[in-house]
């Protein structure tokens, strides 16, 4: 069976970075570190990352006074930031540097006087955290319909800030159709959009055009990993999420001559490894590395790390 991994796939510089913020603090300080939500949506690493002494908590209230305290990949709302503050928490921001400039966008947008809009999934810790990092109120659209239903007059002067995790192509209809809504529109440049998310996508549109079955190594939770999946099947190739080698099922690769295998930004390569392993146990595969872009990108750890 020919085996194709998409390139770019698995760790984008955020998560790299994130990551490593905690396995230096615990370098630094000692376990344990506590990190509010998990660092980044998938349980391999959240679980190597317990093994070595960080403790998860979603609140900070499970935090002990004066202990190490980390942010996750997602970033979080000012009322989180100033409880941590209020506390005396030594903090570490784990918050991708991209998420901090959505943050820093939305913040501009709103000191301009426009009403700002985002564009992403209800419920998303970096939607909360977007959202409660503006000081005005946010209004959040998840499709085309709920752009024809923001309650407001068409020359109303909007601006609009998207999730990371989308990509160019996620967006661009709701973005088209707030520009058809709205008389005076002004948004982010296409350039500010999540490199990593992008090129995953646009690697795994190439992936189906070779391949009769699609694997997406990631987390159940994981928004981009699950986008993936559904760029897969819209390719009209049966595609699967899967979190590892476990879960992959005989059935998907009987009829099968080509798989194509890519994984999602939080996804370590192991398990890619783990996944290829358990194909090798059904049958003989020949693996190959398809060309894609190459990401180069690194994001610079806090300062209180940087020197450690």
């Amino acid at each position: 069976m020919e085996v194709y991994l998409a390139q770019p796939r698995g760790f984008c510089a955020g998560v790299v970075r994130a990551i490593e913020i905690v396995e230096r603090a615990l370098e630094k300080y000692g376990p344990p570190v506590y990190v509010r939500h998990e660092i980044v949506h998938n349980k391999y690493v959240v679980e190597s990352l317990k093994n070595k002494g960080a403790i998860f908590v979603e609140e900070l209230s499970e935090v002990p006074p004066k202990a190490v305290t980390v942010f996750s990949a997602h970033g979080v709302a000012r009322s989180v930031e100033e409880e941590a503050a209020a506390r005396d928490l030594p903090v570490l921001n784990a918050t991708c540097p991209l998420v901090t400039k959505v943050h820093n966008q939305g913040k501009r947008y709103i000191t301009r006087g426009r009403t700002l809009i985002l564009i992403g999934h209800a419920g998303h810790p970096e939607v909360e955290g977007t959202m409660g990092q503006v000081p005005a109120p946010v209004l959040l659209v998840q499709s085309v319909e709920e752009v024809k239903t923001l309650n407001l007059p068409a020359d109303t002067p909007v601006a609009y800030i998207t999730q990371t995790t989308l990509s160019v192509d996620d967006t661009k209809d709701i973005i088209s159709a707030l520009h058809a809504r709205f008389t005076d529109i002004q948004g982010p440049d296409i350039r500010d959009i999540c490199y990593a998310t992008q090129n995953r996508q646009s690697a795994v549109r190439d992936l189906s055009k070779l391949v009769d079955v699609i694997l997406v190594v990631g987390a159940a939770n994981s928004s981009n990993s699950n986008r993936l999946r559904e760029i897969g099947t819209e390719a009209r190739v049966a595609s699967y999420l899967i979190a590892d080698g476990s879960e992959l099922n005989p059935e998907w690769l009987k009829n099968a001559e080509s798989v194509g295998i890519t994984a999602g930004a939080s996804a370590p390569e192991v398990l890619v490894d783990d996944v290829i392993e358990a194909m090798r146990r059904i049958g003989p595969v020949k693996v190959q590395v398809l060309p894609g872009r190459e990401e180069n990108i690194e994001f610079r750890l806090p300062a209180q790390l940087a020197a450690s």
